[in-house]
């Protein structure tokens, strides 16, 4: 690496959600991904084009007069599981709604009303999964489970007292750490393909205190059925507050660094756990998608809730519906709700619980939205949309405006993509009438948002510049 090729530089701008900006000693613009507001980094450049430079961040150099936070966790600067750690929590969110405004001039988008932020009840301990994935601190060093070390693919980092999940992960973390590494048990190599040891995933249903455990291996031999009531046993022995109901074992032999359940033994207790949210209860699988932050979410659901105006008479379709649970939430009060998913265990799940839950004026449909959309007709009260990171896309989005209603409530974990189709709601007669953030993910880079759209009133529209033209401006 060429020293002269490395820059040094004060980030002066942040864009959503991990993109920084600062400018190089002949005035160019730099941009990166990391980093946070007021630091002084090293950057390599990457890609030059006539408007800016793209580069690779390397490390830091000096702290943002911003991050003057001290109860972190040990590894503030390290860990790449959350990139706030030392914000002010205020901070954090000034940060937040900042950036989501830029993203409407970005886009050219005009919104009447002020752009809020709604505060997570829980800004500490507030999350129900962790991924923790299984290596070492540097080559050749002890096993090591916990996150990957921030801008360093293949090193982990020892969470152990990772302060967004509450003490019962910490606690199966280091037990099973610990007993892997009694165990000499060695993981698996991404550049040799070879080893045993690749992910623990934790699930905790905080409302009920039960908790799943997934152990991720490869096909190895090794890891016979003796290991495996071993391996139970041991865990089952962890003092905990809540109470492990259900480990899994599975079997992943793809190269990709992601859980991915080539096969899957139930090795303990029962299929899923239960999770309550606005009295409602949830059954969650080993891979039913629910949101990792309930005291949000549940925030954010009744705001949804609310903005759709539900009553009895009304009939409400919910696009990317998941596992049913905001479905479920409007069809509490309104005619009938119907989902569509194109995640067949998110559909059958969402079945289970609206079972679960007694709601019968409810129904699930698996499969495109672009496809089923044709098949639930063309007129309903309110349409929900929760579309994945990628948003809507355009054929589907195009299909979507098509529908007859009047109101539209869209909730993204991507605001990125959500006001990219916004424009497209814009464009088809719609107006923004409420947009709200929801920090789903406190000291991280990520929220959720909600955004209420509605039909301009075409008529009303009209008199007004019937109005207009009648004036004698002269």
């Amino acid at each position: 690496m060429r020293k002269k090729s490395i820059k040094e530089i004060k980030i002066e701008k942040m864009k959503y959600p991990n993109v920084s900006q600062g400018y190089d000693e002949n005035g160019r613009l730099i941009e990166f991904k990391g980093g946070i507001l007021g630091q002084k980094v090293r950057v390599k450049p990457t890609k030059r084009n006539k408007d800016k430079v793209k580069a690779k961040y390397l490390d830091l150099i000096e702290h943002s007069s911003l991050e003057n936070f001290t109860k972190t966790c040990l590894n503030p600067d390290e860990c790449g599981g959350c990139a706030y750690q030392k914000l002010a929590y205020e901070t954090e969110l000034m940060l937040k709604v900042e950036m989501i405004k830029n993203l409407f001039k970005e886009n050219d988008i005009s919104y009447a009303g002020d752009i809020k932020i709604n505060q997570s009840p829980k800004v500490t301990a507030y999350r129900n999964k962790m991924e923790y994935t299984f290596g070492d601190r540097k080559k050749g060093g002890e096993l090591v489970l916990g996150l990957h070390r921030q801008n360093r693919f293949y090193e982990i980092i020892g969470t152990s007292d990772c302060n967004i999940v509450d003490d019962d992960f910490n606690k199966i973390r280091l037990k099973v750490q610990n007993y892997f590494r009694e165990k000499k048990a060695n993981f698996y190599h991404k550049t040799t393909r070879e080893g045993l040891l690749r992910h623990l995933v934790v699930r905790k249903a905080h409302r009920t205190g039960e908790i799943m455990l997934l152990l991720v291996t490869t096909s190895d031999s090794s890891f016979d059925n003796i290991r495996k009531k071993l391996f139970v046993n041991s865990i089952l022995d962890t003092k905990l507050k809540g109470k492990i109901v259900s480990i899994y074992h599975i079997t992943n032999d793809s190269v990709a660094d992601a859980v991915i359940p080539e096969k899957i033994e139930l090795l303990y207790g029962k299929g899923y756990i239960i999770e309550e949210m606005l009295g409602l209860s949830f059954k969650i699988s080993p891979f039913s998608f629910f949101q990792p932050n309930i005291y949000t979410a549940e925030k954010l659901y009744q705001k949804a809730f609310d903005l759709a105006g539900i009553d009895e008479t009304m009939e409400v379709l919910d696009l990317y519906s998941g596992t049913g649970t905001i479905t479920q939430v409007m069809a509490t009060r309104a005619k009938s709700a119907t989902g569509i998913e194109i995640v067949k265990e998110a559909v059958d799940k969402a079945w289970e619980n609206s079972e679960l839950n007694r709601i019968s004026n409810i129904n699930f449909l698996c499969g495109d939205v672009l496809e089923e959309i044709e098949k639930v007709g063309n007129k309903y009260d309110v349409v929900i949309l929760d579309p994945p990171r990628a948003g809507i896309t355009p054929n589907s989005l195009e299909k979507i405006l098509k529908i007859d209603t009047k109101k539209f409530i869209y909730i993204s974990c991507n605001p990125k993509t959500q006001v990219e189709n916004i424009r497209g709601f814009l464009k088809a007669g719609y107006e923004i009438k409420y947009y709200e953030i929801f920090d789903q993910f406190p000291k991280s880079r990520h929220v959720e948002t909600v955004a209420l759209l509605s039909k301009l009133d075409v008529d009303k529209h009209i008199n007004i510049e019937i109005e207009l033209d009648e004036l004698d401006l002269t």
